[in-house]
């Protein structure tokens, strides 16, 4: 079985406008996937599905939220609890086995060898953020990509743009919050944040000089990395992240 993206490495689902080839490689497919919850904007990719008449399972259906815009929606960036990225693999398993069921035993021993590795993820990930004291544990980025992370691992986010980079793009980022965001950097006395790779670095880092504080580093947010990078494979973009936040809040 071959997988096929439509959005490449860095590339933003929140404002991805659909091309002509998009349609083609959806009409090619046997089963399509999203992630729901908003994420790919006004639900791009569930309408090229149902425009080609092809079965689509979003890959939140399931997890746990984290209710958004006062409890109207949920926060759709799940993946980075890696609890939540085990229900992905069972949704991602239970459709490709309905889909090829001569072959479920094989789907199913595939998949319960990555929620081990989930799991053994998920231990590091606690280990090595747990080397970091409470206090320091104030994560600021360039958008609210990674609430699920802090709730999981016990930290405060502060971000200047909300859960969709739409807002940056569309100019939403109010004065307010921009304001808001530096004290909250000020009053905590955090001593680095970090820019995404899928949002432009201006804002981020003009908010750092504001602060009086140093970027530091990118975090993968919305989109994994290139091929051969160390943000190739989620467990590896999970990695990098973690290994980025401790060595900028130690």
């Amino acid at each position: 079985m071959e997988v096929r993206s439509i959005l490449a490495a860095g590339q933003d689902p929140h404002v991805y406008e659909i091309k002509p080839n998009d349609a083609a490689l959806v009409s090619r497919s046997a089963l399509c996937f999203d992630n729901g919850w908003h994420l790919e904007g006004a639900n791009w990719m569930r309408k090229l599905a149902e425009n080609a008449n092809k079965p689509i399972t979003s890959c939140t259906t399931g997890a746990t939220p984290l209710e958004i815009n006062n409890g109207a929606a949920h926060d759709p960036h799940a993946w980075f609890s890696p609890a939540n990225a085990a229900v992905y693999v069972r949704n991602i398993r239970d459709a490709v086995s309905q889909y090829d069921p001569t072959h479920r035993d094989d789907y199913h021993a595939r998949a319960q060898l990555y929620l081990d590795e989930l799991r053994t993820l998920d231990g590091w990930i606690r280990k090595q953020m747990n080397a970091i004291p409470v206090e320091k544990r104030i994560l600021v980025t360039s958008h609210d990509a990674f609430n699920y992370f802090c709730r999981e691992y016990h930290f405060t986010a502060a971000t200047p743009v909300g859960w969709s980079t739409g807002s940056e793009v569309g100019g939403g980022v109010t004065p307010e919050r921009r304001r808001e965001t530096v004290k909250s950097i000020r009053s905590f006395g955090v001593r680095s944040i970090f820019v995404e790779t899928s949002v432009s670095p201006v804002m981020i880092r003009q908010i750092a000089d504001e602060a009086g504080v140093v970027v530091g580093g990118t975090l993968y947010s919305d989109s994994m990395g290139p091929p051969g990078s160390a943000g190739e494979t989620y467990i590896g973009m999970m990695r990098e992240n973690v290994l980025t936040i401790a060595a900028g809040l130690k």
